[in-house]
């Protein structure tokens, strides 16, 4: 292994799945091993150890998507937080836009991430139009923190009102309290989001501070231990909107990795789908605690300007517009008061993880019904586990969920499995067919874990064309962390009419964001192929509430006019909703920069199965498999090992050392060129 290997590496709730590859040789290398909550850097070392060696010298990238804010954001497990904020305007992540946590009934119940007495006000004030009617006094500034370091603030967000237009007040500010704050905790509204929406840009804000200590601290254990074992490397970190940052970025920015490792894994489907000649898919990550949806639509994931990650806890920032449930492999399955099954959102995660793994849990989960089944190998658990304890499993599911509902354990066993599916099928509608999207023209790519366990009953469920399960479904994160591009976003409010617009401002506002979105890229030290720069505008009729994001044709700012924008603004129009308004004023909002590095290609030819080898190489015999009520003989084929054009007709099990895929009686999965395996139904 030479200086040319670049390690992708993704730390879920149970597992650390790491895709190793040599870039010259298109060596690669896939390792799976038990995460280390408590310890995160002892679990993501063992897994970079476990695909490159001990030497770490020789790697020159690590690549990592990480959950670690997620997890902070809907555990409520950030640092403690204040806020600075403009006098009369504390109360804002309050009020947010007046929803409520349960659309019907008269109550509703929300703390905010910062309580009231740590948020403190000073007297400032910038108007719309951007003119200071107040100057702020940096002694007030010095005091108010003051203050709320009494009161145990590790963390500070400074979120003055209409700082967007002008971001005086907040500098000032910003260089009072770095001066004396006694870390680099503190985020400014009017750097971190510079647009218009005071409850927005004061949630992302705040979450982009209460989540800088627990990242910050996380990224920097990992450093350390890297730098112990002898990597000098570039360390990176996936973004939530499929590229990849700096550590030092993530540090400042850590609210831009809110969903970082599910969107590693959307970036390498789409790649892989549109190779396989399908490119509208609905993704479904299954790993031990969630299942993770998105759409693939034209090759082209789908990206969204804001999203929650939770009930009032409200992001701004661009990401890959991905929804997700609790229905893992972890997840408990249990018995309502009124006699119904429920799975989850309880998990038992990776400690003390599923009944059958032994070690402590008597609660049955997802994964121990998929055991008693017979769909997983429990002598060959993914991960390197040691062999699962059946009995044990089906002693769990026979006392918690058989014999309140008067079923037998197998019976229970897969009411827990189908109440599962059809959770995880009703996500993927609310993506799919909710949206506009026609499922008969969509294949469902199932990955993480457990997700081709259920690839089956995706298809049968929304009809579906079909399912695409990649090579190597258990580390497509993992894979995606190493194909995904340098990536760099900038935005700010531009409030201008179309007609009367300020060209030269608008022509000069896009140059000067590309250039340090640029800069930014090309310290990243990371090789890419070409750089891309892309300018978008948010626009609407004037007196509409919402905005269209419309792309501009072009990559150089100083050829945008007024009438390359005006055609661009009506043709996106026209595609979202069908119809123009004639005589209606159009106007600018937000202008929005993105600047990209593209990574070289990813070879997919790596993945390809062995041509010559005969099916019956592959064959393992068979074994048990409970489908439908009845129990099945199903063969047992090493994935892997089947050749290119191989038909595997179900009842049969697939395994290979990081996923499972089973296919159901009435399906048929084919090995194609590429070594994905296209699981349909026989008609």
């Amino acid at each position: 292994m030479n200086r040319s290997t670049v390690v992708g590496i993704d730390v879920g709730g149970t597992f650390t799945d790491v895709f190793s590859l040599d870039e010259t040789t298109g060596r690669h290398v896939v390792a799976k091993v038990t995460s280390t909550r408590t310890r995160e850097a002892t679990g993501f070392l063992d897994g970079v150890r476990a695909a490159v060696g001990d030497d770490l010298g020789k790697v020159a990238a690590i690549i990592h998507g990480t959950t670690v804010g997620t997890n902070a954001l809907l555990e409520r497990k950030g640092a403690i937080t204040g806020i600075i904020a403009t006098e009369g305007f504390a109360d804002v992540l309050e009020m947010r836009r007046r929803d409520r946590p349960r659309t019907w009934g008269l109550w509703g119940d929300f703390t905010p991430v910062v309580p009231r007495d740590l948020r403190v006000e000073v007297a400032e004030r910038v108007l719309a139009d951007g003119t200071v009617a107040t100057t702020v006094e940096p002694a007030d500034v010095v005091a108010a923190a003051r203050t709320l370091l009494d009161r145990g603030a590790v963390a500070v967000a400074v979120t003055f009102l209409h700082c967007y237009a002008n971001g005086s007040n907040e500098a000032a500010a910003a260089a009072a309290l770095r001066a004396m704050w006694p870390n680099e905790h503190v985020s400014i509204s009017s750097e971190i989001l510079p647009e218009i929406r005071e409850f927005e840009r004061t949630s992302t804000t705040t979450l982009n501070a209460y989540l800088q200590p627990v990242v910050g601290d996380y990224l920097a254990a990992l450093e350390r231990a890297l730098a112990g074992a002898g990597f000098d490397g570039q360390f990176l970190v996936v973004q939530s909107n499929g590229g990849v940052m700096t550590v030092e970025a993530a540090r400042r920015l850590p609210i831009r990795t809110a969903l970082s490792g599910p969107a590693a894994g959307v970036i390498a489907s789409a790649t892989i789908a549109v190779a396989a000649g399908h490119p509208n898919v609905l993704t479904g990550d299954m790993g031990g605690t969630s299942f993770d949806v998105a759409v693939i639509a034209g090759g082209r994931s789908v990206l969204t300007a804001q999203a929650t990650i939770d009930f009032g806890l409200v992001v701004r920032s661009p990401m890959i517009e991905i929804s997700t449930i609790g229905a893992g492999g972890g997840s408990i399955a249990w018995v309502d008061r009124g006699g119904l099954l429920q799975i989850g959102p309880e998990s038992a995660g990776g400690v003390p993880g599923p009944v059958c793994y032994g070690q402590g849990n008597s609660r049955p989960t997802v994964t121990d019904a998929n055991v008693v089944l017979g769909r997983i190998n429990a002598d060959r658990p993914i991960g390197g586990r040691a062999a699962l304890d059946v009995d044990a499993a089906r002693a769990a599911i026979a006392t918690h969920i058989g014999t309140p509902l008067g079923l037998s354990a197998q019976d229970a066993a897969e009411a827990i499995v189908r109440v599962a599916e059809s959770r995880m099928s009703g996500a993927l509608r609310l993506v799919s067919i909710e949206r506009g999207h026609d499922p008969a023209t969509f294949w469902m790519m199932p990955f993480g874990g457990a997700g081709a366990l259920h690839c089956c009953a995706f298809v049968r469920d929304l009809h579906l064309a079909g399912a695409l399960v990649p090579p190597l479904p258990g580390v497509i994160s993992a894979l995606g962390c190493v194909m995904a591009d340098m990536r760099y976003d900038a935005v700010r409010t531009f409030a201008q009419p179309l007609g009367g617009l300020d060209l030269i401002r608008l022509r000069s506002t896009f140059a000067n964001d590309a250039a340090t979105a640029l800069a930014s890229v090309a310290a990243s030290g990371i090789t890419s192929q070409r750089v891309d720069t892309q300018f978008e505008i948010d626009m609407s009729y004037v007196g509409q509430t919402h905005t269209v994001t419309v792309a501009l044709p072009c990559d150089d700012p100083n050829v945008i006019d007024t009438e390359m924008i005006g055609a661009a603004f009506e043709a996106t129009y026209l595609a979202t909703y069908g119809r123009l308004l004639d005589a209606v004023p159009v106007r600018l909002l937000t202008l929005r920069t993105a600047v990209i590095g593209r990574r070289p290609p990813f070879d997919l030819t790596v993945f390809a199965p062995p041509e010559r080898n005969e099916v019956s190489h592959a064959s393992r015999g068979t074994r048990p498999l409970y489908v439908g009520g009845v129990w099945h003989r199903a063969t047992v084929w090493e994935r892997l090992a089947l050749p290119v054009g191989a038909v595997v007709s179900g009842p049969a099990v697939l395994e290979q050392p990081d996923a499972t895929i089973v296919v159901e009686p009435g399906f048929r999965a084919v090995v194609d060129a590429l070594g994905n395996l296209e699981v349909t139904r026989i008609r």
